[in-house]
């Protein structure tokens, strides 16, 4: 099969036009130079180490090693997840709830698929495994990520209506149910503008990366459209057990809700 090679020098070609923002950005004072060019640095630094390392697991096509992969990919989304939150829990309940939910959706979707569409075999090999954790923890984590937040700003805007339904007997589920809603809308939203412009304003990066290497654009719609579903799977579990679990999470068994279970908002 034929794709198209790259060398160095046409990476550095795309490179400039990183670097002609990063000059735009002193241009016009927007202060993003730096950033700009510190992300682009990571990336690369990330992209390659990661590319050595994949290319011993895919060598090794160990169980035990795959799983080590996937803890430290489900570890840095829960971190990601915390990263992005307005009003967190105090204490580590952020990074529990989004690191858990990633996990619950990632790799369940993940097992699924490997066993019954992709039939990869063993189940775990690597090559098929990382990849397509990686594509299903990646969206799902956006989703997860304004979920949680949706849900806990959200909390704190509805305190009074939320506590007047507590006041009533009514349990966590019914008095949140509002802004419960809310947030798992909130949370869904990305993942079904994708699926919306999916082939008219965009080519999704798996059909897209195929197409280059050669495969057939057919078959390349057929593997981009079931890792769409197990993408809009994963995200719609993610977001389901970060909201249960932080709605849980902003009650307590006295039927109260407990707003000091978050961080509060520093001066500035």
């Amino acid at each position: 099969m034929n794709y198209l090679a790259l060398d160095y020098w046409d990476i550095a070609l795309a490179a400039l036009l990183v670097a002609v923002n990063a000059a735009l950005s002193i241009r016009f004072r927007l202060g993003l130079e730096r950033r700009l060019l510190i992300a682009a640095a990571r990336m690369i630094a990330q992209l390659f180490m990661v590319g050595l390392v994949l290319k011993a697991l895919f060598a090794a096509a160990s169980p035990w090693l795959t799983g080590g992969v996937v803890l430290v990919m489900v570890v840095f989304a829960g971190y990601e997840i915390s990263a992005r939150q307005t009003r967190p829990f105090t204490g580590g309940w952020t990074y529990g709830i989004g690191a858990s939910s990633m996990m619950i959706a990632g790799v369940s979707v993940t097992v699924l698929a490997l066993t019954t569409q992709i039939h990869a075999d063993p189940w775990y090999d690597p090559r098929y495994a990382v990849p397509l954790l990686g594509m299903i923890l990646g969206n799902a984590m956006t989703g997860v990520s304004l979920g949680l937040d949706r849900l806990l700003t959200g909390a704190e805007r509805e305190r009074s209506a939320i506590e007047a339904r507590l006041s009533l007997g009514h349990d966590f589920t019914e008095a949140l149910s509002g802004v419960t809603r809310e947030a798992v809308r909130g949370g869904l939203i990305p993942i079904i503008n994708s699926m919306s412009a999916a082939g008219v304003v965009f080519l999704p990066g798996m059909m897209t990366g195929q197409i280059l290497a050669g495969v057939d654009p057919v078959e390349a719609v057929k593997y981009q459209i079931l890792i769409m579903f197990l993408i809009a799977g994963g995200t719609g579990l993610g977001v389901l057990a970060a909201v249960w679990a932080g709605g849980r999470r902003l009650t307590d068994e006295r039927h109260r809700l407990r707003l000091d279970r978050l961080k509060k908002i520093e001066a500035t």
